[in-house]
């Protein structure tokens, strides 16, 4: 099984937003950390919002930030919420055409596979995988203000 790119980002987003836990994140910020189409990353944000995973706080210091505790935010939910269907093979979807699918035990096997794939999601949260700021190459508050004050005492 392969998720969409749309629920990669989604994880994605929720992570940096996770790692800066309580400062606001921006699109443009996220996309530039992961090199992510702007465009695509709007999309990605706006359904995460209307889930009810982020809150956007508007103005002109703007941004985002989680909706809910890390430990909240259930990584099968996240992606039932993001992936359009779950149809691994034709005889999934309800336009199915195959002729051997009244006789064919396929279906079955997949169908269990993808509800232990979606089983082991439901087992972790955002709380499971919440990475550090400098993880993603963000120096913490204090060290970027005494960087800054350095750099400055340098001029």
């Amino acid at each position: 099984m392969r998720l969409t790119n749309f629920s990669d980002y989604a994880l994605r987003v929720l992570l940096y937003a996770a790692a800066r836990e309580g400062a606001l994140i921006t699109i443009e910020e996220t996309a530039r950390v992961y090199g992510i189409s702007r465009a695509h990353l709007m999309k990605v944000v706006n359904q995460l919002t209307r889930a009810g995973y982020l809150t956007a706080v508007r103005g002109r210091s703007g941004g985002l930030e989680l909706a809910k505790r890390p430990d909240r935010i259930g990584l099968g939910d996240v992606v039932r919420a993001t992936e359009p269907d779950f149809a691994l093979v034709e005889c999934f979807a309800p336009e199915n055409r195959c002729l051997i699918t009244p006789r064919c035990r396929l279906r079955g096997v997949l169908n269990e596979a993808l509800g232990a794939f979606v089983a082991v999601l439901d087992r972790h949260t955002l709380a499971d995988l919440v990475l550090r700021p400098e993880d993603f190459g963000i120096q913490p508050a204090a060290r970027a203000a005494r960087k800054t004050r350095m750099d400055n005492e340098r001029s």
